[in-house]
């Protein structure tokens, strides 16, 4: 606030005032404290202003990329389990995988007086989500570890899941196994990668760059892909896919070109069983990570004293849908 009153070139209380829109202030001081707030990109920080007055708002704020993939909606539903058993409400935000749309929703969850948020990033850029970006507003990170260690966080064990399905497949006999990525730079892109990498190499197979392929988002994209893919010289005989998405384009592949391929995907899918092949997934409980991460926001919020950062992980669990070996 002191920054832009030095810019506006009027006193503190001047700003005070007009952030508070105040019918007294006038109208050319109004303009020139305005004017100094958006050159500075200064955020009215209403959840500060509101506890000073002594009065919670009893809401708590979730950002999601994408509620069209299951994984999210019962991710929302474990957050908002947690916060009606402390009798609190939950404002919901989507980003659609977009890093300038996840800030504007964040600053819109943050005008409102939330008493904090849990946020699912939609990419690396996560600036925006520290302590100090976000004046000290509690948050949480669901997925992803983040690049500030002072943000507390709820992650899946990405690197332990994706190395044990890896190995998995070289055991089974596999010594080309494509990876299909995501399309845009994240933790768990990155540590699924990592994972089925290390898996290879601690069973003696050197993967070749062709087999490293990032699906698009979009499914006739993603379809075309994999066409792609599997039509090369000497294709992959098994895919690890890094999420339910890039199995269900494997899985699409399968059916339509009529042969075998061993899939193994991140994320559960719950028409698994029903499948006409055999499909392997490393699952876990989404709305178990939503449950921990709403628990350790409601942690910070309720301590009276200053809590090192909480980094969690949820396990992973290799389940089989048929026989993983019914593949020729």
């Amino acid at each position: 606030m002191r920054d832009v009153a030095a810019h506006a070139g009027v006193s503190p209380m001047t700003v005070s005032r007009t952030l508070r829109d105040e019918p007294t202030v006038d109208p050319a001081l109004r303009a020139r404290v305005l004017a100094a707030v958006d050159a500075l990109g200064y955020r009215r920080n209403d959840w500060a202003r509101g506890l000073r007055a002594g009065r919670a708002t009893g809401l708590l704020g979730l950002v999601v990329t994408n509620l069209g993939n299951p994984f999210y909606s019962q991710l929302a539903t474990g957050v908002e389990e947690v916060a009606a058993e402390h009798g609190l409400q939950v404002l919901l935000g989507t980003s659609g995988e977009d890093g300038s749309r996840e800030r504007a929703v964040v600053d819109g969850l943050a005008s409102r007086r939330v008493e904090g948020l849990v946020v699912v990033p939609a990419g690396a850029d996560q600036d925006h989500l520290s302590r100090a970006s976000l004046h000290d507003l509690p948050v949480v990170l669901a997925t992803s570890r983040g690049s500030s260690p002072e943000v507390d966080s709820v992650v899946v064990d990405d690197f332990g899941g994706a190395r044990e399905a890896s190995r998995q497949l070289v055991l089974e006999g596999h010594r080309r196994t494509a990876f299909l990525g995501l399309p845009h730079p994240s933790w768990p892109g990155a540590e699924r990668r990592r994972g089925f990498l290390a898996g290879q190499t601690e069973c003696g197979v050197e993967v070749a760059e062709d087999l490293l392929v990032d699906l698009p988002a979009e499914t006739a994209a993603a379809d075309a892909r994999m066409w792609r893919l599997m039509a090369a010289p000497d294709p992959p005989t098994a895919v690890l896919a890094a999420n339910n998405r890039n199995t269900l384009a494997a899985c699409r592949w399968v059916a339509a070109a009529g042969v075998p391929l061993r899939v193994v995907g991140f994320d559960d899918i719950a028409t698994a069983p029903l499948l006409a092949m055999p499909v392997s997934l490393v699952t876990y409980a989404p709305a178990e990570v939503g449950r921990r991460a709403a628990a350790l926001l409601l942690q910070r919020l309720r301590s009276r004293e200053e809590l090192p950062p909480q980094h969690e992980v949820v396990a992973t669990h290799l389940v089989h849908h048929g026989d993983p070996l019914r593949r020729r």
